[in-house]
């Protein structure tokens, strides 16, 4: 059997149509270089990371990408023993059948699971062939952050070694904001392969479907609601409390309501509290098809984008993007020096938060509620401007695939 002479293996724990956005990113890439005659090999979970009940095909090819779906990789988020076992044993089989691939020109890996870029570190150097590190987040640093291991801890230290050996093997390394470069360059300094590509909303699907025409406003009741949304991960460090603590503050106010869309470690706290307490205020979704999300994100007058101050440098939220792109302002807690601050302070796109309490919050959906159409319209404006500007999905993704070519 003979291949074309350039073929890229993907190793991502997630991808479509698991709904995971770190997925979700691979695939634009992983299409784009197919399309340029490209052989690309993906090696992924074969159930869902959030909901593991979900199967997804063994064999497929979608897009001109070849897509493997290997088993035992995905048990669920119910522990973390119970997710590091999953991550190993993924890891494990992608390594294995890598080693046969023939033809091997380039390898991409992320950070779904974590040390997926010491798997492809080691790989790279047994199989002399470049590696792209494509960072989503940095570990041990999250873990660290979460307070769920300390920074003295075997695990932190392991990590920090295979991150070690990983920048030093890489050929390219993504970052997707300046303070994620400047952590990573505390761990080696190896600014000249460091790059910056922010991540981008899924332009091809998103729109902005007008309030009166959209269906998912009219299915959950929201036509004469001003929805304040919080769309996708739910994860460790999204102040739930305090939105929760906001929606208690404004539930006096008939038209305010509270929107949570996705999955994620937190989200079970938003469903036990909407069921325990019946809020009029407050609904809970899960994760909406990809086909269908401008839908559900249309449906928001503003959105809710959250970064701990701990987390700058470390995680990279996206959601902003895709409020962007559909021309909604957002409510940015964040504080002032991050990546959400510099968004939404140097192009006037909505509102920042820096004290990530319940009474800040309710006081800036209030007055995001109070500040009237004509002035939401100015700020949708902004948004949708800044995001042709600077965050199109073809033209960052066109970056990540001309660093792998």
């Amino acid at each position: 059997m003979t291949y074309p002479r350039k073929t890229l293996l993907i190793i991502t724990q997630v991808y479509p149509p698991d709904p995971a956005a770190v997925g979700q990113h691979i695939a634009d890439v992983a299409k784009k270089m197919a399309a340029r005659g490209w052989r690309v090999i993906v090696y992924t979970a074969s159930r869902g990371y959030d909901d593991p009940s979900i199967c997804f095909p063994a064999y497929e090819t979608a897009d001109g990408v070849q897509i493997r779906r290997l088993p035992f990789s995905s048990f669920g988020k119910t522990s973390i023993a119970i997710r590091l076992l999953a991550q190993a044993l993924f890891m494990s089989q992608a390594f294995l059948r890598s080693l046969c691939i023939a033809g091997l020109t380039r390898i991409l890996v992320s950070t779904s699971p974590p040390f997926a870029g010491f798997g492809g570190a080691l790989l790279s150097y047994l199989r002399r062939t470049p590696l792209v590190w494509w960072l989503m987040d940095l570990n041990p640093d999250q873990l660290i952050a979460s307070g769920r291991i300390s920074a003295s801890s075997l695990i932190a230290r392991s990590f920090d070694w295979m991150n070690r050996f990983t920048l030093r093997q890489a050929w390219s390394v993504i970052v997707l904001d300046r303070f994620m470069k400047d952590r990573i360059l505390t761990k080696a300094p190896f600014a000249f392969k460091t790059h910056i590509i922010p991540p981008w909303a899924h332009n091809d699907v998103l729109e902005d479907v007008p309030h009166a025409a959209n269906p998912f406003r009219a299915a959950h009741g929201l036509d004469d609601r001003f929805v304040v949304m919080y769309a996708g991960n739910h994860g460790y460090a999204t102040p739930v409390e305090a939105m929760l603590g906001a929606a208690r503050m404004l539930a006096h106010n008939p038209r305010i309501v509270f929107a949570f869309v996705g999955g994620g470690v937190l989200k079970p706290v938003i469903d036990d509290y909407v069921s325990r307490e019946k809020p009029t205020n407050v609904l809970s979704l899960p994760y909406q098809p990809l086909a269908d999300i401008r839908f559900s994100l249309s449906a928001a007058d503003v959105h809710l984008v959250s970064l701990a101050p701990e987390s700058v440098g470390i995680v990279h939220p996206c959601k902003v993007y895709g409020a962007l792109a559909i021309g909604r302002p957002v409510i940015a807690m964040a504080p002032l020096d991050s990546y959400l601050a510099d968004i939404v302070r140097s192009h006037d796109v909505g509102w920042l938060c820096t004290e990530p309490t319940a009474a800040a919050l309710a006081d800036l959906v209030g007055r995001a509620d109070a500040c009237g159409p004509l002035e939401r319209a100015r700020l949708s404006a902004s948004a949708k401007q800044l995001a042709t500007a600077s965050y199109r999905s073809d033209r960052l993704s066109d970056a990540v695939c001309d660093l792998l070519a």
